[in-house]
């Protein structure tokens, strides 16, 4: 178990983009459901195998951690199994052209997998693990489960790198001074349901195109439609930026 920053490296150091080519990406569940992770709310997700209030919240921590854990181990080990698919790459290989700067919903790695270059986790990270006395220290576990006992270099036990609902997104205010700077802002498989994040396109002021890729969109309004699953909305994305 190896320590490492709470915050990707490259925000130290951000990107400079050249003029008109910002382009900022918030991605959600829909973009990894095609490598075969689970969403949480279409039928059949997550949802309604299990209750947000027992496995995804503080209070379900005080009262069961061992079950909070089963249900992140459950998901870590899954996600140990499946790999980046087209949409993942294609917003990689869109680096050729634009600074492309994901802002993700999802706790997986598959964007890291599929080599892009500059992602902000809003909801934190599956592969990680955090002290719950100082969420500071943070750790790189990889596919391994956390077990009770797992304690941090200050004797804490160890709990899920993830934001759980009713607890503050601490990256918020970094994607949204990201999205604020985008030139072309672009939403990919969410449900534009769970806030702050799904405020974001609403803090694209300056964009001069926004898109919406989701093969049922809900939105229809202020954005580009393209009514189609991530991959696919991808490649069709890519052919009317390039032309």
């Amino acid at each position: 178990m190896r320590r490492v920053p709470l915050w990707p490296a490259w925000l130290q150091q951000p990107p400079k983009p050249q003029p008109g080519r910002l382009l900022v990406v918030l991605t959600g569940a829909g973009i990894s459901a095609e490598s075969g992770l689970s969403t949480f709310r279409d039928s059949g997700g997550l949802w309604e195998k299990y209750s947000i209030y027992e496995v995804a919240t503080p209070e379900a921590w005080q009262k069961n951690p061992q079950l909070v854990l089963d249900f992140y181990n459950e998901r870590r080990a899954q996600l140990a199994q499946v790999q980046p698919n087209a949409a993942h790459t294609l917003l990689k290989e869109l680096e050729d052209f634009f600074t492309v700067i994901i802002l993700t919903q999802n706790v997986d790695d598959l964007h890291e997998r599929a080599g892009s270059s500059y992602i902000l986790h809003l909801h934190g990270e599956l592969t990680k693990a955090r002290s719950t006395c100082d969420p500071s220290l943070v750790y790189e576990i990889g596919y391994a489960p956390i077990r009770l006992g797992d304690l941090c270099e200050k004797g804490s036990q160890l709990r899920p790198h993830v934001v759980w609902f009713g607890e503050e997104v601490p990256a918020y205010p970094m994607a949204e001074s990201w999205a604020r700077q985008a030139d072309i802002f672009v939403v990919i498989g969410s449900s534009l349901q769970v806030y702050p994040a799904a405020g974001l396109l609403e803090e694209a002021i300056r964009a001069r195109r926004r898109f919406l890729i989701d093969p049922r969109p809900t939105l229809t309004t202020g954005v580009e439609v393209i009514a189609a699953p991530a991959s696919e909305g991808v490649r069709l994305l890519r052919e009317r930026l390039l032309g």
